[in-house]
């Protein structure tokens, strides 16, 4: 039998009557674009990661896109980001007519390297967009710090890390503006679309909230231009739901992670030639492991083999962003997220993974690999 990438089934069982019941709550009441579920979400998620401000949004997409437009980010402007991530990233600063400018990562986090950051920033330089990949927060003190220096704000991209914490603080309230991504295999996930801006920012609070509808400050007269990314009222429902059990499935994530990472190096005792690297995760950081994600030799083949045993694997990202020709770049590839990209492969992750179906899978991984 297969084992699932991903078990939503399992979440949905555990809170099944009460996400029936917030749905046909907003069924009866009829407010499906931002009715009172919507404000509630918003509160419950700022006290969680402790910011002033929420807002939620259409998509993860929509939330870096509108927080570049609350910067006043266009064209003739640069964003310093990191080309290791989902297109997402740089296609919404390119969407605001803005150049995305790509550092390389750190090779052991998968995440920007601070200590190169400060060589790519220009006058045309506006905001520095840092990604917490696969669950992991960036190094925010060192980036907040060269920002600081040259007066520039920082948009967390943080699609993949909600729940994460970095020195003890959230994900999500590590900068200027925090972005995060609702979608079904996130972290935090709705039963479609949907995302969040946080921030401590009261006027970037009123802009983005304008933004998200067409510009409007009240009905019919638009401040400024803006666009159609509000999350609707279902979501927001299914989500609030989905928090209640959320703190439980963020520590469940990070144990499930870290005996990943123990059967692994026990597996490498025993096998000293099996190269495989797991992931590291930095002392003060806990991850949400959005993706257990590992490093092996010839992926492809091993992926066919892990396939032929009922084990799905997927790759994020197996083309870096400045390769992309959505996103034309002229400067060769950058070495670190080139080599990277090469050799990463995900495994099976979620809240719901027990431990004999965790050993099942690190077995299968090393039978394949022997």
């Amino acid at each position: 039998m297969s084992i699932p990438f991903i078990d939503l089934k399992t979440q949905y069982q555990r809170i099944e009557a009460d996400v029936n019941a917030r749905i046909k709550k907003v069924l009866e009441h009829g407010q499906y674009i931002l009715g009172p579920e919507v404000g509630e979400l918003e509160a419950k998620l700022a006290d969680y990661v402790g910011s002033k401000h929420c807002i939620g949004v259409s998509s993860g997409t929509m939330a870096l896109h509108i927080a570049l437009m609350a910067l006043d980010i266009g064209p003739g402007d640069e964003v310093i980001t990191t080309p290791f991530t989902f297109i997402a990233t740089a296609e919404t600063i390119a969407l605001v007519g803005a150049k995305p400018v790509f550092v390389d990562i750190d090779p052991h986090t998968y995440n920007i390297d601070p200590t190169k950051i400060e060589e790519a920033i220009t006058n045309k330089t506006k905001a520095i967009m840092p990604v917490s990949l696969y669950g992991q927060c960036a190094e925010f003190d060192a980036i907040n710090a060269v920002a600081e220096k040259h007066n520039l704000p920082v948009i967390e991209d943080a699609a993949q890390s909600f729940g994460a914490t970095y020195k003890n603080r959230m994900s999500c309230n590590l900068s200027t503006l925090g972005c995060t991504s609702f979608f079904p295999a996130k972290p935090l996930g709705a039963y479609g679309e949907g995302g969040a801006i946080f921030t401590n920012d009261d006027n970037l609070a009123k802009v983005m909230t304008e933004i998200r509808v067409h510009g409007q400050d009240k009905r019919y007269h638009h401040a400024r231009l803006g666009i159609n990314g509000r999350i609707d009222t279902l979501q927001a429902a299914i989500l609030l739901s989905k928090m209640d059990i959320f703190p439980d499935e963020v520590a469940a994530r990070w144990e499930i992670g870290q005996r990943y990472t123990q059967l692994f190096e026990a597996a490498k005792q025993s096998n000293p030639t099996l190269n495989l690297v797991t992931p590291y995760v930095e002392t003060y950081n806990k991850s949400v492991f959005a993706q257990y994600t590992i490093q092996v030799d010839n992926r492809d083949a091993l992926q066919q083999k892990l396939n032929e045993k009922g084990l799905p694997t997927a790759v994020h990202y197996p083309i870096p962003v400045d390769q992309q020709p959505a996103i034309p770049v002229d400067e060769p590839p950058l070495p670190n997220a080139k080599a990277v990209s090469e050799k990463v492969m995900s495994l099976p992750m979620h809240p719901y993974l027990d431990e004999a179906t965790q050993k099942d899978i690190v077995k299968k991984v090393v039978e394949a690999m022997s």
